[in-house]
């Protein structure tokens, strides 16, 4: 009997640690703001072609794991009067394939934005669903050639099912572990014959 009680202990651990990250996760964890210096394509209003949309060079791919999280990324931008950004399925970069300056003969009526895009006038939040992605960016009417300074901010937090699951079972290992070390059915016949 006293082995089970000792027992008992590792699930209502375990319990207790499942509660804790459902806790955290409804917290969430941010990560550090990074910043990058890019560069704004220009835009004169005598380009007869419309303005050029530039794309990263490589997909931004993100794995089937990230179904179980919900990760919020928000990007901003400190010129949005002659610029902005934009993600775009990866599927672009072969209708739409940049040179090596990384502009593409596209415009940006040519894409379907997942996050971002002309519409946004100084951040967007994207949020990390598996698959592979490109960033675009192109600059509004009359602007020149320039650098902005770009803030990406992320927030990690478990998705609303997993942190429903992981509740679950952490309530019920430490319901388990509880009943292990301090079984009720002995307690209840002691109070019964009392």
């Amino acid at each position: 009997m006293k082995m089970v009680r000792v027992l008992g202990v590792l699930p209502g651990f375990v319990g207790f640690v499942c509660l804790i990250l459902v806790t955290a996760s409804l917290v969430g964890i941010n990560l550090e703001e990074t910043r990058v210096s890019a560069t704004t394509v220009p835009c004169l209003d005598d380009d007869a072609g419309g303005c050029p949309v530039g794309m990263t060079g490589s997909n931004f791919y993100v794995p089937p794991g990230f179904s179980l999280l919900d990760v919020q990324v928000t990007i901003e931008w400190s010129e949005p009067a002659k610029a902005w950004i934009g993600v775009v399925d990866a599927d672009y970069a072969e209708s739409c394939p940049p040179d090596s300056n990384g502009l593409t003969t596209c415009e940006a009526e040519d894409f379907e934005f997942v996050a971002g895009g002309p519409e946004y006038d100084d951040e967007f939040t994207f949020s990390l669903e598996p698959g592979d992605y490109r960033f675009t960016s192109a600059g509004r009417d009359g602007s020149n050639l320039d650098d902005q300074l770009v803030t990406i901010s992320t927030s990690i937090h478990i998705s609303a099912v997993g942190e429903i699951l992981l509740a679950l079972v952490g309530i019920l290992l430490l319901v388990g572990g509880f009943e292990m070390i301090f079984p009720i059915k002995l307690f209840w016949k002691k109070f019964v014959d009392a």
